[in-house]
């Protein structure tokens, strides 16, 4: 059994595809689907099934990825480990953000630590806040830039970027751009256009509306800060963003904050464990990019 076999098994039960892994590992899919083979005789057990669309797991296999993620992860260390004493830091960090990232500090860290540890390679994959924050639970990335609705997603450590109350967007020639104030109970009847579930801020909107009893009609769903405001200045429903995201629509659209949602949408970047020397490091970069915009330990 080698290491670069169970990188292949990962990356296939992650893609759920034989091509996409092989793209990612940059082999042909001959060769990775080769390996797997050679493993699975090893094993003595088929590790996917393969009569579908999609290369799905069978229950060996389930039972062997938890094993084979620690395996890569112990391998990554021990490299890292011994980098460190050398005061060179090598291996991978996988970071996941958030769909429609705008968030500029996260690339600036991103790029100061690439400069500092170019031996380093960087992989970022962009995801919904839910499956990130499993990923990296998982341990599928090594961090992750998420909104959330709580100061520790999932129970990991996180720094805290930004904390806002929840607007209502509107154009000018709405209703609710001539009140001094709104609350949910002024949306109840009106389309709304929001993030989809499973977003930071569509659950912090989500349990407001069930703590006060109120049921909006979400008209449409949009992933992108961009895509709701350009939905809400159309007229098509009522924008909610947060405030901060707010801010660079106020041109072209009225924003009020919603008074009685009191529990503030959350951005914060988290990790499941500072042992790899590369997740200490890009943290302290990331400390340092995001001071800027207030951001706090929440764990």
């Amino acid at each position: 059994m080698e290491l670069r076999q169970l990188e292949y098994f990962v990356a296939v039960a992650e893609e759920r595809n034989f091509t996409r892994a092989a793209e990612r590992v940059r082999i042909s899919q001959s060769g990775v689907s080769a390996q797997i083979r050679q493993l699975e005789r090893e094993l003595g057990a088929e590790l996917f099934d393969r009569t579908g669309r999609t290369a799905t797991l069978t229950v060996a296999g389930k039972a062997a990825l938890e094993h084979a993620r620690a395996a890569l992860a112990a391998a990554r260390a021990l490299e890292q480990a011994v980098g460190e004493v050398s005061d060179l830091i090598r291996g991978r960090l996988a970071v996941g953000m958030v769909v429609g990232c705008t968030i500029t500090p996260l690339f600036d860290a991103l790029a100061a630590f690439h400069r500092a540890h170019p031996g380093v390679e960087i992989a970022l994959l962009e995801d919904g806040s839910d499956r990130l924050v499993e990923a990296v639970r998982e341990g599928a990335l090594d961090l992750a830039l998420v909104g959330t609705a709580t100061a520790a997603p999932g129970g990991l450590p996180a720094l805290t970027v930004t904390s806002d109350r929840l607007v209502a967007m509107v154009p000018a020639e709405h209703p609710l751009a001539d009140r001094p104030r709104v609350t949910l109970a002024d949306l109840g009847g009106r389309p709304v256009v929001c993030m989809p579930p499973g977003t930071g801020l569509r659950t912090v909107f989500d349990r407001a509306c069930t703590a006060w009893d109120v049921h909006p009609v979400i008209a449409l769903e949009a992933s992108a800060a961009d895509a709701i405001a350009d939905l809400a200045a159309r007229g098509l429903g009522v924008g909610i963003l947060s405030d901060s995201m707010a801010a660079a629509y106020r041109d072209r659209l009225t924003a009020r904050i919603i008074d009685d949602v009191a529990a503030p949408a959350l951005l914060a970047l988290v990790w499941k464990s500072t042992h790899v020397p590369a997740v200490r490091a890009f943290l302290a970069h990331a400390r340092r990019a995001f001071a800027a915009a207030g951001a706090g330990d929440a764990g």
